[in-house]
């Protein structure tokens, strides 16, 4: 075919789109604001550290189809390791506890009635109150739908839920919180196996797909910000950025893969989420000592999730609004207290670098839920990708490179 698709944001959800797209034969048009791919999922060097970063850490689960096949349509499968079999490992700072959660394989959950597999001062019975997550009604939340106190919710639950919905658990979607479980531990212990990229997200996700896209003759264009789009009665007929405009022959299309703030000023009247929330990642230049696990879970601080990559250790604060105006050096002395003390690193504040993202994702509320749009718009040849969209999903990798796959095959199949 010789329509061009014209996919304007290099995210995770443009990259799947545009990989998608060429995949399927059509020429595609790649445009970004940045000078740079990736959107939140990204690396860059910080001159402060003498490293290569993440801009925020992000956890893969076995069981997140799309973001495998993604991995391996570009070849970078082996970028993304983990333990062979599922295994969380979590500190609880205020006892100094530790353990491993080890779900069995299969769906048939048996590893609840082994203790040494599950949450210390837990019992097989207190893990069943989750599984109504996997029935909620529409518009309820957690804190309608589960119990949300007790040891288990506190060294599990919480951490686990506030983590993947990027909200507090209480006030978050069920439903998001079903579809989550359903597709990770309700499948067993093989679907939720932690995955993370060794390298860096750049290396993982955002290079391997632009060598991609170039062999296939796609060749995104940085530094170009879409300023307006011009419809002739039901279809976009110009894209307009800067002073340069992009005319639309007959049967070209349009995906807009950008934030969904800039979805909306681009198509007035778009209903779209408008509340967002705040994730904190801190970078220490210390390598982790021996034995360190890739991933620990760390209850009672203010560190929710270490992550023990080979030349630095980072950590995560989700929903962390309340952190947003806190002095940067003030929280990495505050962070590295607690990395110290449960590594064994020496007490010395090493070189750091806070990364604050004001609107990380989506609030995943019921109420911001239902302002979710689906990939379809009202112009024919039109149609959105994001995490932000209607996937079914929080605002995940899982569900940006899903939108962007829906939006290539509604291009493809309808234009």
């Amino acid at each position: 075919m010789s329509e061009t698709v014209h996919v304007v944001g290099a995210g995770l959800a443009g990259l799947a789109c545009a990989l998608r797209l060429a995949d399927a034969g059509r020429r595609v048009a790649l445009y970004e604001a940045a000078r740079m791919a990736g959107g939140r999922c990204r690396s860059y060097f910080d001159a402060s550290l003498g490293l290569t970063i993440d801009n925020g850490n992000h956890l893969l689960l076995s069981g997140n189809r799309a973001a495998r096949d993604y991995a391996k349509r570009i070849g970078a499968s082996d970028a993304l390791i983990g333990p062979s079999e599922c295994a969380f490992d979590f500190l609880d700072a205020r006892t100094a506890e530790r353990w491993t959660l080890r779900p069995n394989a299969s769906r048939i959950p048996w590893w609840v009635f082994v203790a040494d597999r599950r949450v210390p001062g837990t019992g097989p019975l207190d893990y069943l109150g989750a599984g109504k997550l996997l029935f909620a009604k529409d518009g309820a939340t957690i804190g309608d739908t589960m119990r949300c106190h007790g040891p288990l919710w506190e060294k599990l639950w919480r951490p686990v839920l506030l983590s993947a919905l990027n909200t507090e658990p209480e006030e978050a979607s069920a439903t998001l919180a079903g579809a989550v479980l359903r597709e990770t531990l309700a499948a067993g212990g093989d679907a939720c196996r932690p995955m993370v990229a060794k390298g860096g997200l750049g290396d993982a996700f955002i290079e391997p797909a632009l060598r991609t896209l170039r062999a296939k003759g796609v060749e995104p264009r940085f530094g170009a910000r879409l300023r307006k789009l011009s419809f002739d009665d039901s279809r976009v007929a110009a894209l307009r950025f800067g002073d340069a405009e992009v005319m639309l022959e007959k049967g070209d299309a349009v995906i807009l893969a950008t934030p969904p703030w800039i979805a909306q000023e681009l198509l007035p009247g778009l209903v779209a989420p408008d509340d967002f929330r705040a994730i904190l990642n801190a970078h220490f230049k210390s390598a982790p000592p021996p034995g360190q696990p890739l991933l620990l879970g760390m209850i009672g601080t203010l560190t929710e999730w270490l992550f023990a990559f080979d030349d630095r250790l980072s950590v995560t604060i989700s929903g962390a609004d309340r952190l947003i105006d806190d002095p940067r050096e003030a929280l990495a002395e505050k962070i590295w207290a607690e990395v110290s003390a449960a590594t064994g690193l020496p007490a010395a504040l090493p070189p750091w670098q806070i990364v604050k993202e004001k609107r990380a994702t989506f609030a995943a509320t019921p109420a911001q839920e239902k302002r979710r749009p689906d990939a379809k718009t009202l112009w024919d040849n039109l149609w959105l990708a994001g995490d932000w969209t209607n996937t079914g999903l929080p605002a995940t990798i899982e569900g940006s490179i899903r939108s962007g796959d829906r939006a290539a095959e509604l291009a493809t199949t309808t234009n």
